[in-house]
C-alpha cells in the first residue's frame, strides 16, 4: 500500500540533479525509495514507525555484508522446544493453517534467539514477506481462504516462501562506500541536519483510508511477536489498536506538515503527495513555501493498486497525479 515502486524511474530523475551526500527517508514504508538513495550512492538514514518497514530497511538499506547463511538456515528451521504458540492460539482459522501458525511460532522463537541483529532484521523481514506473499492480495483485513485463485504463490508452501524471501535479501545486500542506517522512530523526534530529507507520509483522502494497521497487523505484530501492542480481542481478524498519526485526519494533516517543515526546513525537502490527497497540490505548495524560497513541483500519472493479483491490478480505477515537491533555497 503506497509504496513508490513502479515510480522510482520518476523519482530518480527529479532527485538525481540535487545537491546532496546526506538523506533521510522520513517515512520507508516497503524501502523502495530508501533502496534507490542506496543505489545513487547516498549516505541513506532510512526511517519508520512500523517494525516490520524497519526490518527491511534494516536489511537491505542499512546492512552492506551481512547474509543469512545455510548454517543460519539449518538453525532457523530448527524444532524449537522453548517456541511459544501464541499464534497458534490466537490466529487459529484466520490467516493459516495450524501447521503453518506452528511454524511461525517455532521460526520467529529461533529468529529471536538470533545474536547478530543484521541477520536477525533479514531474517524479520524475510518472513514478512513471505505471510504477505502466502496471503490472499497480501493483506490481513478478512479472514478465512476466499481469493484463493490457484496462483502459485499461494499453492507454495509458507515456509518454501520463507527460503525464496531469504534469498531475496541476501541478494539485496551491497555496500554503496557510505554508512546507511535504519531507524525505527517517530519522525518528529529525528534530529535534522541531513542535506535532503524525503517524505512520503501517510496519504489523507477523502476516498479511502490510510490504516496501514488494519491491512498489515499480522505482519507489523510478528516482527514484534505482539509486545507492546493492544489486540482488539473484539475484532474478528484480532487487529491490534493503531499507531496514533497526526496524518490520520484532514483536521492535523496540516499542521503535521508545518511541523515537518519547520523542523528540517535547513535541508532540501522533496515530498511526495497525490492528487486524491489532503492538503491539494496548490496548498501543499504553499505551505512549504513559507519555508523554502523555491518550490518546484513535479507531476507523474500514477495507480494505486493493493494486493498481487494482476487482474486486480489491472481493473484498478484508482488513477491519480503523483506529485513531487521539491523546496529549496535557491
Amino acid at each position: 500500500m503506497g509504496s513508490k515502486y513502479t515510480i522510482l524511474p520518476f523519482l530518480y530523475r527529479h532527485l538525481a540533479p540535487l545537491p546532496f551526500r546526506t538523506v533521510l527517508d522520513g517515512f520507508s514504508g516497503s524501502g523502495a525509495v530508501s533502496y534507490l538513495l542506496k543505489a545513487m550512492d547516498k549516505q541513506v538514514t532510512s526511517n519508520d514507525f512500523m517494525r516490520f518497514s524497519y526490518c527491511t530497511a534494516e536489511a537491505a538499506v542499512a546492512n552492506s555484508r551481512v547474509r543469512v547463511s545455510v548454517r543460519d538456515m539449518t538453525a532457523l528451521m530448527r524444532p524449537n522446544p522453548n517456541a511459544d504458540d501464541f499464534i497458534t492460539r490466537t490466529f487459529e482459522g484466520l490467516y493459516f493453517t495450524t501447521a503453518e501458525n506452528q511454524f511461525l511460532d517455532n521460526v520467529t522463537a529461533n529468529i529471536r534467539a538470533m545474536t547478530d541483529t543484521r541477520k536477525q532484521a533479514l531474517a524479520y523481514a524475510a518472513i514478512a514477506r513471505a505471510c504477505l506473499r502466502k496471503r490472499p492480495r497480501g493483506l490481513f483485513t478478512y479472514t478465512g481462504d476466499r481469493y484463493l485463485d490457484g496462483r502459485p504463490d499461494l499453492v507454495l508452501s509458507l515456509e518454501d516462501h520463507f527460503v525464496k524471501a531469504v534469498d531475496v535479501f541476501n541478494a539485496a545486500v551491497f555496500a554503496n562506500g557510505q554508512q546507511c542506517r535504519a531507524l525505527n522512530q517517530d519522525t518528529f523526534e529525528i534530529e535534522p541536519g541531513y542535506d535532503l530529507v524525503y517524505f512520503d507520509p501517510p496519504y489523507v483522502s477523502a476516498l479511502s483510508d490510510n490504516d496501514y494497521i488494519r491491512r498489515y497487523h499480522f505482519v507489523e505484530g510478528l516482527t514484534r511477536y505482539w509486545e507492546g501492542v493492544e489486540i482488539l480481542e473484539h475484532t474478528m481478524t484480532k487487529k491490534f489498536k493503531r499507531y496514533p498519526s497526526p496524518f490520520d485526519s484532514r483536521r492535523t494533516v496540516i499542521e503535521a506538515f508545518e511541523r515537518l517543515f519547520e523542523r528540517f526546513q535547513g535541508s532540501i525537502i522533496a515530498v511526495s503527495w497525490s492528487s486524491n490527497g489532503i492538503p491539494s497540490r496548490d496548498e501543499l505548495a504553499e505551505l512549504l513555501g513559507q519555508y523554502k524560497a523555491n518550490v518546484v513541483v513535479h507531476e507523474v500519472d500514477h495507480r494505486y493498486s493493493s494486493g498481487t493479483h494482476a487482474h486486480a491490478v489491472g481493473a484498478n480505477q484508482n488513477r491519480v497525479q503523483e506529485y513531487l515537491f521539491i523546496g529549496s533555497d535557491t
